[in-house]
Order: structure tokens, then C-alpha cells, then sequence
């Protein structure tokens, strides 16, 4: 939202704070615009801020953001944070005695030289391909093109869920900081699992899962930064350019495709899965209600649940692919992502422009299981993810711009 449309909606709603969540690095740029736009505007000391999301640091908010914004700006690391928060400038707002915000981080000093960035690896060059192997064997797909899957159960994926994800990240169970209370494997026990229980058994029964797939298998290779998808005739249908490290191994995400000049072609799988609309509406009556504390459990159990299902799924790609047989047998091995093969969503180092998520949505047409894309490029559910998948050995996840 630009942030006119969020200082129209704070005015009309009466809000007593602002909060502002950034998935993308491009967040950290819009997030200090917006605050000195509330500057400009005098709305300061009207409007407390809380900024969160995986694109920001606490140091960065509490320590870089505050320093310009003439208001309180505090980092909430997930929504509980975020709620607690609340409590505390409502408190503060209406002077309840004691009251009082948390302590502004304080940056850490390094105390230690930087190190020396290591040179390129032999065999790769100052510009140009990386050192990534070539000659490793291209998988035979099952079939070109696209498929559906619609009705998965959901006992198929329930697996697959990363619970520490749900728990820690979602749901905010943690030990108290002063060790008192129960350890985190006691609320595991205690409240997490009961709680999952009880809500996998509410979806099932009152039907609000609607898991789906549309996958496919495309031809293709590279060339330079970029992966030319290809159709049956060798003809281009679309093409991706991906960043480049400038340091370390100089990965590229094309350079786990076999290069143009070689003469053969490679395969790269594209996915997109959702557990369907019906999970969000029942969270948006939830959140009308005022029931947060429910709303962000269901909600973060959907979100979960849809990565879970591109988990599963791409585990079946790999399959397909014949590239299984060293996938490990525990789950929390798999989501370390130690098998072959590497999964990636759109919007994060490796491939880092969401405009790229329209080509995947030409050619998988996702809109057949119910998932659209937005003019911001967002995918419609919420409770829904889109991938590349690569085939390569030595696939893993990197930063663009910096190290493995």
C-alpha cells in the first residue's frame, strides 16, 4: 500500500499506531520513506510505528529508522511481538502508571577487522559463468508441459509441516528469558501440539482446505545470467535473468543449467500449490470478530501448511525427476534441504524480482486451481507459493551479491 492509502485508512479507523511489514529488501527503502513522509506531514507524535518482516532487523528499525523518525518506532520480530507492543504504547498512551516501552536496541560494535573477501575459486572467471559443474546428468521428466492436482488430503502434507516454524515463528512459543517457567519443549507439549490437533481437526471437519497443484517440466538452457525456457520446437518461450554474486563462487542461478553453447538442452520444473480460499475467509471472520489471538493462529497454521505442501510436492518432483534416492528419512534433514535439488520462491536473493512471477503464471496458468496474481505481482490466496525447481547437485540457497 502506498503510504497515503495508510494514513487515509488511519484517519478513517482512528488508529492509535501504525504497523508496516516488509517481505523484500526493496522494504527497508519504502519503510524509511514512509516514516519521513510522516515526518513531513507532522504526524509524528500522533502515530507510533511497529515495523516488522523478514526484510528488517531490529537494528535497523530501533537504531537507523529511529534516529530519523521524530516518533516512537519499535521492531516487532513476529505478530505476538507485535501484540505485546501494543499493550505497551496503549498503556503508555493513556498513562497507566508504571507504563512503559522496551529498551531501543543497541547496535553491536565490531571489535574485529573485516575480513578480506576470498578470491574467485580456480576455474572461475572475473566475469562470466561460475565454476558450477556442467557435466552432471539432465533427468528425463515424466511429461513436458503443465498438469493438475486438485483434492489433495491433507494427511498427504500434514507431514511435511515444520513445526518449530509454526510454533516459534507463528505462534510465538518461547521460553521466558529469565529461565523461569516452562522450557520450550514443555509449551511443545503442553499447549503447541494439543492446540495443532485440535485445529487440523477443525479444517478437516468443517472442509476449509482445498489443496491443489499445477506443475510443469520445460525445456531449456542458459546463457550468461540468463535461463531461456524453450518449446517443444526449440523455440524461446520465455526467459528469466537472475543475479550474479559479484564475490565468492559468482553463483548464478542459470549457471545450474546446461549453457546455450553446448548443444544440449536441461529441464527446470515450475510449481505453484495453495491450500485454497475458504482458510483465509474463515481467518478474515476471525480477525472482524477481534479475536487476534485466533486469527493469528489459524493464520500462521495456513501459512504453514501451504509451505508444507510445496514441500511435499517438490519432494514428488524429485521423484519424478529419479533424483531421490539420497533424500534423507527425517523431516527436519528434508527442510535443511539436504537432498539434491534446490526449490526457490520468487522474491528472495537468488531470484529476486516478483515481476518474474507473471512469466511463471503464463505458462502454469494457476488461475485453473484458483490462484491469481495481483498487479503487485502477490499471489491470491495468501495461503499459496510459486517456485522454480532445479535438478542440480550443487543447487543451494545463496545471496545474490555476497557468499553462500
Amino acid at each position: 500500500q502506498p503510504v497515503s492509502a495508510i494514513l487515509e485508512a488511519a484517519e478513517e479507523h482512528r488508529a492509535d499506531v501504525i504497523g508496516m511489514s516488509g517481505l523484500l529488501v526493496k522494504s527497508t527503502v519504502i519503510m524509511k520513506e514512509n516514516l519521513q513522509e510522516l515526518n513531513s506531514r507532522d504526524l509524528a507524535a500522533r502515530y507510533p510505528v511497529i515495523l516488522g518482516g523478514a526484510a528488517l532487523t531490529r537494528a535497523y528499525v530501533e537504531q537507523d529508522l529511529h534516529e530519523i523518525y521524530d516518533g516512537e518506532v519499535r521492531y516487532a520480530r513476529d505478530a505476538f511481538e507485535g501484540l505485546r507492543l501494543m499493550d505497551a504504547l496503549i498503556a503508555v498512551k493513556r498513562g497507566v502508571p508504571g507504563a512503559k516501552l522496551p529498551e531501543l536496541k543497541q547496535r553491536r560494535v565490531r571489535t574485529t577487522p573485516t575480513p578480506t573477501p576470498a578470491p574467485a575459486p580456480a576455474g572461475s572467471t572475473e566475469r562470466g559463468r561460475s565454476d558450477v559443474a556442467t557435466d552432471n546428468p539432465v533427468p528425463a521428466p515424466p511429461f513436458w508441459g503443465t498438469r493438475i492436482v486438485k483434492g489433495i488430503p491433507l494427511k498427504e502434507y500434514a507431514s511435511w509441516l515444520d513445526e518449530d516454524a509454526l510454533f516459534k515463528g507463528q505462534w510465538g512459543l518461547k521460553q521466558t528469558r529469565s529461565g523461569d517457567g516452562p522450557t520450550y519443549a514443555d509449551l511443545v507439549e503442553t499447549e503447541g501440539r494439543p492446540r495443532l490437533r485440535g485445529l487440523l481437526d477443525r479444517l478437516q471437519t468443517d472442509n476449509l482446505l482445498e489443496a491443489a497443484v499445477v506443475h510443469g517440466y520445460f525445456r531449456c538452457v542458459s546463457k550468461d545470467e540468463d535461463l531461456i525456457l524453450l518449446d517443444d520446437n526449440g523455440s524461446e518461450l520465455t526467459r528469466f535473468t537472475f543475479p550474479r554474486q559479484q564475490r565468492g563462487r559468482r553463483l548464478c542461478l542459470a549457471d545450474f543449467f546446461r549453457p546455450e553453447e553446448s548443444g544440449q538442452t536441461d529441464v527446470v520444473g515450475l510449481q505453484v500449490v495453495t491450500v485454497g480460499s475458504r482458510i483465509g475467509e474463515e481467518t478474515a471472520k476471525l480477525f472482524a470478530a477481534d479475536s487476534y489471538r485466533d486469527y493469528l493462529e489459524l493464520h500462521g497454521l495456513s501459512v504453514q501448511l501451504a509451505e508444507a505442501l510445496a514441500e511435499y510436492w517438490h519432494a514428488r518432483v524429485r521423484a519424478e525427476l529419479g533424483i531421490a534416492g539420497g533424500d534423507p528419512e527425517a523431516l527436519q534433514a528434508m527442510l535443511r534441504t539436504e537432498y539434491q535439488g534446490c526449490r526457490y520462491s520468487l522474491g528472495y536473493p537468488a531470484c529476486p524480482d516478483l515481476e518474474d512471477r507473471a512469466k511463471i503464471a503464463a505458462l502454469l496458468r494457476p488461475e485453473r486451481i484458483g490462484v491469481h496474481l495481483s498487479e503487485e505481482f502477490q499471489l491470491h490466496p495468501e495461503q499459496s507459493t510459486d517456485a522454480i525447481v532445479l535438478h542440480h547437485p550443487e543447487a543451494g540457497y545463496f545471496n545474490a551479491g555476497g557468499r553462500p
